[in-house]
C-alpha cells in the first residue's frame, strides 16, 4: 500500500463490515481450489508490502511448498512519504524491499532460496509503463500459474494499473487470475454492488497464519509508524489494519 488514503481519515468500519450480508455469504475457497498441485503461486505487488496486506495468510499456506512461489515487486514503494525530509526517495528504495523481506520471513519462507524478482518501476506512474510490464508478465507466465495481485478497481492508481495489466498478460499467457481488494476495504460500503460480490470467495486462515501475517506487516516499520518531520500520520493506520488483519483473505476469481 501506498500514500495516505484519499477517501478520508477512517473509511468503513471493521464492525460495518462484519455486519455485511454480502460479505457472509461469500463461499469459501481452500488452497487446493486456490493453487492446485503443480501450478505455480505467482504474487504481483505493486508496492513492498502489498504481497503481505493482499495474500500474506496464502504465502504462509504455500511455505511448504515454497518451490511453486513466484514473488513479482512492481515498485520499490519510494513515494510512500512524498517530500518528507525522515523519509526521502532513496532511503525508501533501500528500506521498504528490506522490509519487505523481513516480513515474507515471518511468513514462513526462506527469502534465500525465494524466486523473487524486483522490477524498480516508478511509485506512483505504473500506469505509464503498462505495455512494458504487460510484455514482461506474458513471456514469463505459463498457462498453468496462478497469478495474484490487487483488484483492477481498487481506487490507487498503481493497485488499478497493476490490476489491468495483470489481466491482459492472463489474457496472453492463459494464466488464472485472481483479485484482491485492499483499498476497497476503505472506500466500499458493506453491501457495496461495485463489488464482485459473485466472483469473491474467503480464503479462510488459520491461527498459525493470520499470527504470522500480523508479525509480517509489523516488519513494514516505514509504514507504521507517523513522520515526525512533516506530520504526516501512519500510512498503515490502527483502522486500516483491523481490516486487513480479518481471519480470512477476500479473492476474486
Amino acid at each position: 500500500m501506498n500514500e495516505a488514503s484519499p477517501f478520508g481519515v477512517s473509511g468503513t468500519s471493521l464492525s460495518a463490515w462484519q455486519d455485511s450480508v454480502a460479505l457472509r455469504g461469500v463461499r469459501p475457497v481452500t488452497l487446493e481450489e486456490l493453487v492446485p498441485p503443480g501450478a505455480r503461486l505467482v504474487v504481483l505487488a505493486p508496492h513492498p508490502d502489498d504481497e503481505v496486506l493482499t495474500c500474506g495468510g496464502l504465502l504462509a499456506a504455500m511455505a511448504r511448498r515454497q518451490d511453486d512461489v513466484q514473488l513479482i515487486a512492481v515498485t520499490d514503494g519510494e513515494g510512500s512519504h512524498p517530500g518528507s525530509p525522515l523519509w526521502p526517495v532513496q532511503r525508501l528504495q533501500a528500506e521498504r524491499p528490506r522490509e519487505s523481506e523481513h516480513a515474507v520471513a515471518h511468513l514462513g519462507l526462506d527469502v534465500m532460496r525465494l524466486s523473487w524478482q524486483r522490477l524498480g518501476l516508478r511509485d506512483g506512474q505504473v500506469a505509464e509503463q503498462a505495455e512494458s510490464l504487460i510484455a514482461l508478465l506474458s513471456e514469463d507466465l505459463h498457462p498453468s500459474d496462478v497469478l495474484v495481485t490487487t483488484w483492477r478497481h481498487d481506487g490507487h492508481c498503481d493497485h488499478e494499473a497493476v490490476g489491468h495489466c495483470a489481466a491482459q498478460a492472463a489474457a496472453n499467457s492463459g494464466a488464472t487470475l485472481v483479485e484482491i481488494p485492499v483499498w476497497a476495504w476503505h472506500w466500499a460500503e458493506p453491501n457495496d454492488p461495485r463489488i464482485p460480490w459473485e466472483q469473491a470467495r474467503k480464503f479462510w486462515l488459520s491461527d498459525e497464519q493470520l499470527q504470522r501475517k500480523r508479525k509480517a506487516v509489523g516488519a513494514h516499520l516505514s509504514q507504521l509508524e507517523s513522520d515526525p518531520s512533516t506530520g504526516a500520520p501512519p500510512v498503515l493506520s490502527p483502522v486500516t489494519l483491523e481490516r486487513l488483519l480479518q481471519p480470512f483473505e477476500l479473492v476474486f476469481l
